[in-house]
């Protein structure tokens, strides 16, 4: 090592490093990076780097450590206690007269918590585990796992192809066998051998940030371009463009529509962190358990914000992969694809320019101009629409049709000959699917629309023709 990039614990200190462990981690990773050629400023501008943003750092193999003691260090402001409010704040409802109580009952109960800054309930909300799917939950600096969901980053994605739709009627067996031969469903489903799909998200250093991570990415690699159970889907169907989109004209075209998330790298690190998250939290009230949060300023709020967003590219990568397998099948090469996230946390600011974190638990993104997908059901249209940014809303809209009934009354009340029915009167051939998964069991689509015509604008329709879903019912 040159003398000239020698770092001592006295220039550290210099510099602004405190006593203790971390000025040791400072100068060992001084010490690689002067072995690496870097010259004494640049090496002091890169520890400084890591101290300002310790949380950018924490994929980093030489500097995690430091990172993470950094990280360990921030001043932290006095965390507020558990006691809930007394009375919910205030959070505005679209398509109430459609959204039963028990939904509004976990919104309220949310607004009630101490971290809780704004919120609102869209018009396809039904009851869930701790926050309501459809609710959207703005916090101060914290993190509520449950109110991400455990499908991290389930989300949604529709390519575009320049052909006519009618294909799907004229080569149906085709595009049938794309579906059945090109997609793997189901809670254990996974791709094996030569089977298996290369995706750069497979080498992110960010497996490597967390034990619970590094246990992950065998599983990540298994189960890459695979689909879950319950509402996830592939189908293949027509699309109605309203207006000029990626170098397209309006009109008709051949359409593939998925949805499907994390799998399981994302119920595993929903797992770890909601009973984290609950055990620091002891005090809090029964109602609200899953409620409880993880503060950015600790060691495990940063563990659970880049394991969500490594969740996201990886659920991101599985409908990359989906989609090219299933269109490579029929030969089509895909003129535009539109996707988003809806079970995920994103740092935002409020219109009033607060800093906060923006839980959207089945809730789409409609920031002014930002694209987004909401399904229908299996037998039923989905809208490609565009946000309109509207403050109120947390600049969100709903994430599909919602639940008109829940999986269990879905299946004690629908028949198989009354679904069948349902589809074949819409043209609709479905391979797959159990019966909670029924369109009777879904709030109707356009009132649904209809609901949040201020939040987003339809851009287009897609109606559904080929549906690929898993055999088995979802979560009863």
């Amino acid at each position: 090592m040159d003398k000239s990039t020698l770092l001592t614990g006295k220039i550290l200190k210099l510099h602004g490093w405190p006593d203790g462990k971390i000025i040791g981690l400072a100068k060992s990773a001084a010490e690689q990076l002067a072995d690496q050629g870097f010259d004494r400023e640049t090496i002091l501008a890169r520890l400084d780097a890591v101290r300002q943003n310790p949380s950018e750092f924490m994929t980093e193999t030489l500097m995690a450590d430091l990172a993470r003691e950094c990280i360990r260090l921030i001043p932290k402001d006095e965390a507020p206690d558990d006691e809930l409010r007394a009375s919910p704040l205030p959070y505005p409802i679209w398509g109430r007269e459609n959204i039963e109580e028990g939904s509004i009952a976990q919104m309220d109960n949310a607004m009630r918590l101490p971290i809780s800054v704004a919120g609102a309930l869209m018009p396809d909300a039904h009851v869930g585990y701790g926050l309501p799917i459809g609710g959207v939950l703005a916090t101060d600096n914290t993190v509520i796992p449950y109110a991400v969901g455990v499908d991290i980053a389930c989300r949604m994605r529709l390519s575009l192809y320049e052909v006519s739709p009618h294909l799907l009627g004229q080569k149906k067996g085709m595009f049938e066998d794309a579906l059945l031969d090109q997609t793997a469903f189901g809670m254990g489903a996974q791709w094996k051998g030569n089977q298996r799909a290369e995706h750069a998200v497979l080498d992110d250093s960010a497996w490597n940030a967390t034990r619970l991570l590094k246990t992950l990415q065998d599983n990540a690699a298994r189960q890459l371009g695979t689909s879950g159970t319950g509402n996830h889907f592939v189908e293949w169907g027509s699309f109605h463009l309203d207006e000029p989109l990626f170098n397209l004209k309006p009109g008709e075209y051949l359409a593939l529509l998925s949805h499907s998330g994390s799998r399981s790298v994302g119920f595993k690190i929903a797992d770890r962190y909601s009973k984290l998250a609950m055990e620091l939290h002891p005090e809090l009230d029964k109602s609200v358990k899953h409620l409880a949060w993880l503060s950015l300023d600790s060691e495990e709020g940063q563990e659970y914000w880049l394991s969500m967003e490594l969740a996201g590219r990886f659920a991101s990568a599985n409908h990359y992969i989906i989609h090219r397998r299933v269109a490579a099948a029929i030969g089509l090469k895909e003129a535009a694809a539109i996707e988003n996230h809806h079970n995920f946390a994103w740092k935002e600011k409020l219109s009033d320019g607060r800093d906060v974190i923006v839980h959207r638990k089945g809730a789409t993104p409609a920031r002014l101009g930002v694209m987004g997908i909401i399904p229908g059901s299996m037998g039923d249209a989905g809208y490609l629409v565009r946000g309109k940014g509207i403050s109120a809303s947390l600049e969100s809209a709903s994430h599909g049709a919602g639940r008109l009934m829940s999986r269990k009354a879905a299946l004690n009340s629908i028949g198989k000959s009354a679904r069948d029915e349902y589809l074949k009167e819409r043209g609709v051939t479905l391979l797959g699917g159990g019966l909670d998964e029924s369109p009777q069991a879904y709030k109707p689509i356009e009132a649904v629309i209809a609901a949040q015509h201020d939040l987003v604008e339809v851009i287009g329709k897609f109606s559904p023709r080929i549906v690929k879903m898993a055999d088995e019912p979802g979560d009863v």
